[in-house]
């Protein structure tokens, strides 16, 4: 990287907001893909201003800037493969307004999802997206992948919970998109543009959130069924009635099977799929709402309805379900982990043809999800060292995507495109759609210094 740039970002920055040697830079070259490049700087902006600076220098020396919140992601986007400016978003952590009677705050990129939920939460408010790394990811991260998690079936994803942005776009121009009210048609919507482009257009400097006031109780339902058609039964029952869950998560009979293993979970032997539901609002409705899940869950596979009706019997129920994660990771550290969405109804045939799969490359799938979404997460237990699964691998993954594009799905829910998946999205999009796409990027960055080489086909 030329001096004369690095000097450029000293002078107007400081050394304490740089890091340029090698063993330094080494931590911010990786996400929770596991991939990892080498950056060859990294800075700390902890202004908009300071923003504007570094895109504009960048532009000048032509040097790729890739954005990073707390690199939670899983699919490689914040991964500086080209060894360019890594632009760390973790200083720029204030929250700078809370206006309750207009239902929203203001945000840097930096500030974490859990510390939007605690300071809303204060004045009787909170953020939908919930993420299941939301007490360590950033709301700038949230909004580069669009991530949401379970409450997205009731509440929206980012998309529908941010009002208007603030950010630089990739030839280094200050825009400002949105508004602070919940209409507003003037204009083309640049921020749900921006929101999920996984940093490839410009960089978010402000967020303005829109709030939900928080719900009076919840109520916390658990649902197993004997197979997997039972079960997406009623989820599409469940989807068609009046109460709509705040939550409506689903796990296969494998990770049923895993989750026996690894706690203490008392699970039925027949159990071939189970759903966790929660409902909330007032309490005096709740009642209704449990009563009107019940309904929908009786199919003729349901072998057991559980409802928690105190703190600890939710914890008992949520116990299964938080056993999962901890299991896979133990069995399999280095799993493929993808998220695809399929119509509800559609839902049975994935999981069956995700067994078959397995079978077939012999490598061991475990499935669960946001089922009110048909948003699931497949678990691809591959074991590096496993010279089957190693040669299998991938072929696996090429065919799990043909499946799920034959269920007229799509290759991603929450966890964006990056490096994973940008050889896929040719058979999702096409090639108008993909030509329009190169088109707005050109447009935002003439100069393709904004995370290159992600998220388009090469």
């Amino acid at each position: 990287m030329k001096q004369d740039f690095l000097q450029s970002l000293a002078n107007f920055l400081g050394t304490d907001q740089l890091l340029t040697s090698p063993d330094e830079c080494w931590a911010y070259g990786y996400d929770n893909s596991r991939r990892h490049a080498q950056p060859g700087v990294v800075v700390f902006p902890k202004s908009h201003n300071e923003v504007l600076q570094i895109v504009q220098l960048c532009n000048q020396y032509k040097v790729p800037i890739v954005a990073r919140g707390r690199g939670t992601g899983t699919v490689g986007a914040a991964v500086a493969i080209e060894q360019g400016l890594v632009l760390s978003t973790e200083r720029m952590n204030r929250i700078i307004n809370t206006d309750a009677a207009n239902r929203y705050m203001v945000v840097e990129p930096g500030v974490l999802n859990q510390s939007v939920q605690d300071v809303a939460a204060e004045q009787g408010f909170f953020w939908p997206p919930d993420p299941s790394s939301a007490a360590f990811c950033s709301i700038g991260g949230n909004l580069a992948y669009n991530a949401a998690g379970p409450r997205a079936v009731k509440y929206g994803t980012p998309r529908e919970n941010v009002l208007g942005l603030k950010a630089i776009t990739g030839d280094g121009r200050e825009i400002k998109t949105g508004v602070l009210t919940t209409k507003g048609v003037v204009g083309y919507d640049l921020t749900r543009l921006l929101v999920g482009s996984e940093g490839t257009l410009a960089i978010i400097t402000e967020a303005t959130l829109k709030l939900t006031p928080l719900p009076e109780a919840k109520r916390t339902l658990q649902i197993i069924y004997a197979d997997i058609e039972s079960a997406a039964q009623a989820i599409a029952g469940i989807m068609q009635q009046s109460v709509v869950p705040c939550a409506l998560e689903f796990i296969d009979a494998a990770a049923i099977e895993m989750v026996r293993e690894y706690s203490n979970a008392d699970l039925a032997e027949n159990a071939g799929a189970m759903l966790m539901v929660e409902v909330d609002g007032q309490e005096a409705t709740l009642d209704f709402a449990s009563a009107s899940i019940e309904n929908a869950a009786q199919q003729k596979g349901l072998i057991s309805f559980q409802v928690a009706r105190t703190k600890q019997a939710v914890e008992a129920l949520w116990q299964t379900r938080k056993a999962l994660s901890p299991a896979l990771r133990n069995l399999a550290p280095k799993k493929i982990n993808e998220d695809v969405v399929v119509p509800i109804t559609n839902i049975p045939a994935l999981i069956h043809g995700l067994e078959g799969l397995s079978q077939k490359h012999g490598i061991p799938i475990v499935n669960f999800g946001h089922a009110g979404n048909g948003n699931i997460h497949v678990n691809l237990l591959f074991d590096p060292d496993n010279i089957t699964q190693a040669n299998n691998a991938q072929a696996c993954l090429d065919e799990m995507f043909t499946l799920v594009l034959e269920l007229d799905g799509t290759l991603s829910g929450e966890h964006g495109v990056g490096l994973e998946k940008k050889n896929y999205i040719a058979r999702e999009l096409d090639p108008v759609a993909l030509s329009l796409m190169r088109s707005i990027k050109q447009v935002f960055d003439p100069n393709n210094i904004l995370n290159p080489d992600k998220s388009f086909p090469l």
